[in-house]
């Protein structure tokens, strides 16, 4: 494979980064091992580092393969392999570096720690307090089919079209959607929750039996949660192109709208199949994601009561 030599018996270097243990098998299901993950990792660097590179991140980690104990993470330790940097951030208790990396060693090196998934902030190192993207995570009770989660997904799209903003949607590898809208870093962190959380409100009062705003487990039964609380600072989303720890290795994918008629799943792609999509498909369906600066303006804001 390519970027890929021998070293020894300890190990095999992956874009310079030696992989101890690599014959481990992280997803028992499909029998990916961690060189095979590093090897995933660092083809399709191109696409993934643009959506983690240089941002804080948590990460889920798992030394002996998803189907054993993980564990979150977001602080960076002197331990880590040197491609792992971080960045300082402010918190309530003063100042700690978070995680962070900027480079494909960057990423193979996470893998060599056992990450199998990568949340980034909605900001970036160099503006933290200015977020460059709203998400919106489209979270069904286990009662709700999957046509109404598409169908839902659609409807948001609309509502953030009436309100001049266009958005992406992805996979996440889980059981729901992200619908993920890109923003020109001019808004601080509690402008966009308010946003945010205004838009959620906006669909579950339209339609209360379909969808609810709040993160109330006893009134999630038959409904989807439009979860607008990744968009607080510190809070954090899995990454387009991040792998899951879950069975059968899904991957977090962009996908283009017309997808959701053609039996797209939210665990339609994994590490097995994605790359047969993007050879077959020869475009990222977000190619002009990081090309869309918008804003939320004060029409969209007064249709909100904001």
């Amino acid at each position: 494979m390519r970027g890929m030599r021998p070293a020894g018996k300890t190990g095999t270097r992956v874009a310079g980064i030696e992989i101890t243990h690599p014959e481990r098998v992280l997803y028992a299901e499909s029998g990916i091992t961690k060189l095979a993950l590093a090897s995933f990792y660092e083809r399709i660097a191109p696409l993934l580092l643009p959506h983690v590179e240089n941002r804080p991140l948590a990460v889920v980690r798992c030394p002996t393969g998803a189907g054993g104990e993980c564990f979150f993470q977001k602080h960076g330790r002197e331990t880590f392999p040197g491609a792992v940097g971080s960045v300082e951030v402010e918190e309530k208790n003063g100042k700690d570096r978070y995680i962070s990396i900027d480079s494909k060693a960057g990423l193979v090196a996470l893998v060599q720690m056992g990450v199998l998934e990568l949340h980034p902030w909605g900001s970036r190192n160099d503006r933290l307090e200015q977020p460059d993207r709203m998400f919106f995570d489209l979270d069904p009770a286990p009662d709700v089919p999957w046509e109404r989660v598409a169908e839902a997904a659609r409807t948001l799209r609309t509502v953030l079209e009436r309100l001049d903003l266009e958005s992406f949607l992805k996979t996440t590898g889980g059981k729901g959607l992200h619908v993920v809208v890109p923003l020109a870093r001019r808004h601080g962190w509690e402008e966009v929750k308010a946003f945010s959380r205004a838009v959620a409100e906006e669909l579950a009062s339209a339609d209360p039996k379909r969808y609810l705003a709040t993160a109330s487990k006893a009134q999630r039964k038959g409904r989807i949660f439009i979860d607008y609380l990744r968009n607080g600072r510190g809070a954090t989303a899995v990454a387009a192109y991040s792998t899951r720890a879950r069975p059968g290795a899904p991957v977090s994918t962009p996908v283009d709208w017309s997808e959701l008629e053609r039996g797209l799943r939210p665990d339609s792609y994994d590490v097995g199949n994605l790359e047969a999509r993007l050879r077959k498909r020869r475009r990222d369906p977000w190619e002009s994601f990081f090309r869309t600066s918008q804003t939320l303006g004060a029409r969209a804001k007064g249709r909100l009561g904001l």
